[in-house]
């Protein structure tokens, strides 16, 4: 095997290049840190060498040793909203410029017991909140297949890095839509798991009724791999982890579609949606039809209330989060103030960016007195009417099928001045995360500019499972998901 192959390779094919001694966990580090460190798309926020190598050095020993884990020596980069004790953490804000956290979020920390080599942290929205990676304090990530446009958001920066062969796979975090919509404007597939599968401890919070972590690699194969790592009950730290076993992904993945009934949902076909995504969505619904599904209409009526309930609701979570950050503790403070009120506004004003101060002022006003039964505690209230609403439609179907997002992704700056364009972005992802509901997006085809188009599928409560049997169904018949930017 020369080492030229090796970005080419996925999570699954590294895994037996490093079982059969094809290459070193050492030789796979330092063919992938030499790419990142070559590129200039602004993917990566941080990278250490000799962090990296010394995480690789041991995987080879176990490896040698013959207590290799399941991904042992795999490298993978982490979104930077996840807490490291080996790089820097930002959010992606001036506000956690530089700051080193004592500890590893628990994501972190199973991947890595899994003896997967960390290669760095990659870039973000700050503190997650948009959907094209322009609130980034730092760079504004280019898309790999475009440099000219977006790589969506807020995981743009882990979609970008698997699409140009940065790295085969990287952790990202979904609390509107921030793993599928990524995923579908880079040509990747990425899984948001049931809210409370994998634990938000040490995830750097926006909304902690939504945020929820998953992986975003190749393949829906790869993903079934890092899914099964990155997943199981942490109660004690997490209190909104689920207690459930934890799970083999990989089980279920060569089970058949037929009779499998997919949900076609008309509120995803209206006019809003482009026209080049309705036809690539129409056709990989027409090639899951062929494996043996059955289609089935189905209506979702509080689709178009998803966007106003949602931003609502992460925005007054996220002004109750993002108090901690005042000065005091940790992070930026401001070095030219009069006493203490002062050096919390200015500390606040210089660390957040524009997109995070509008969402804190938006949840302050939503949260205060005389305003939360009006907005927050309708919302909610709408809340679990969608979520009533897909519990309805999944008497009637197996899982949900439609697009990711109404169009490709868009130019850099194209829509940097209207916030509202960015939030309508989110329409077809908004209603699972409101539910709770696991999603996926993976590659279907191309549309406008010979931009990725992503299929998203949608199922009910931990069936995680079985979205991915129908995704790896699906990129068994297809090679969209195979398919790779020129530069890459």
């Amino acid at each position: 095997m020369t080492s030229s192959a090796l970005h080419d390779q996925s999570v699954a094919q590294l895994v037996h290049t490093l079982r059969s001694k094809q290459a070193s966990a050492v030789e796979v580090a330092q063919h992938f840190l030499a790419r990142c460190q070559a590129d200039s798309s602004g993917t990566f926020l941080a990278l250490d060498e000799e962090a990296t190598l010394t995480q690789a050095r041991a995987s080879d020993a176990r490896l040698a040793a013959g207590s290799a884990s399941s991904l042992e020596g795999v490298p993978l980069a982490h979104k930077d909203v996840f807490v490291t004790r080996d790089f820097p953490t930002t959010a992606g804000s001036k506000m956690l410029e530089g700051y080193r956290s004592p500890f590893d979020a628990t994501v972190v920390s199973r991947l890595a017991g899994q003896g997967m080599v960390s290669l760095g942290k990659l870039n973000c929205d700050e503190f997650a909140m948009g959907s094209s990676n322009e609130n980034s304090a730092y760079a504004s990530v280019k898309n790999p297949w475009d440099s000219s446009r977006i790589p969506g958001g807020s995981s743009g920066g882990s979609a970008a890095a698997v699409a140009a062969r940065l790295t085969p796979a990287a952790t990202g975090t979904d609390t509107g839509g921030s793993i599928r919509q990524p995923a579908s404007f880079c040509g990747v597939t990425g899984i948001k798991p049931t809210y409370g599968r994998a634990s938000r401890y040490g995830m750097i919070a926006y909304a902690s009724s939504l945020d929820q972590a998953g992986p975003m690699a190749r393949s829906a194969e790869d993903c079934a791999l890092l899914l099964s790592a990155m997943c199981g009950s942490d109660v004690d730290r997490d209190s909104t982890s689920l207690d459930v076993a934890t799970e083999n992904f990989s089980a279920q993945l060569t089970n058949p579609l037929q009779g499998l009934r997919v949900g076609v949902p008309k509120e995803f076909f209206g006019a809003g949606l482009a026209s080049d995504v309705h036809r690539v969505v129409d056709a990989a619904l027409m090639q899951l039809q062929a494996q043996g599904a059955k289609l089935v209409p189905i209506s979702l009526p509080l689709t178009e209330l998803s966007i106003p309930v949602y931003y609502i609701i992460a925005p007054a979570e996220a002004s109750s989060n993002l108090s901690r950050f005042d000065g005091v503790k940790f992070g930026h403070r401001a070095k030219d103030y009069t006493d203490l009120v002062d050096m919390y506004k200015k500390t606040r004003a210089e660390g957040f960016g524009d997109e995070v101060k509008r969402r804190i002022m938006i949840g302050t006003y939503v949260l205060s007195h005389g305003y939360y039964d009006a907005y927050y505690l309708q919302a909610q209230k709408i809340r679990r009417m969608i979520a009533d609403d897909f519990q309805r439609v999944f008497a009637e179907c197996d899982v949900i099928a439609g697009p990711v997002a109404p169009t490709v992704a868009w130019k850099l700056g194209e829509k940097a001045d209207d916030p509202l364009a960015n939030y309508l972005a989110d329409i077809f992802t908004l209603p699972a995360s409101l539910a709770g509901l696991p999603g996926m997006s993976l590659p279907a085809g191309f549309g406008e500019g010979g931009m990725p188009v992503g299929l998203q599928l949608i199922g009910n409560y931990l069936q995680e499972s079985k979205l991915l049997n129908v995704a790896h169904q699906y990129q068994l018949n297809t090679d969209f998901h195979l398919q790779k930017p020129q530069a890459a």
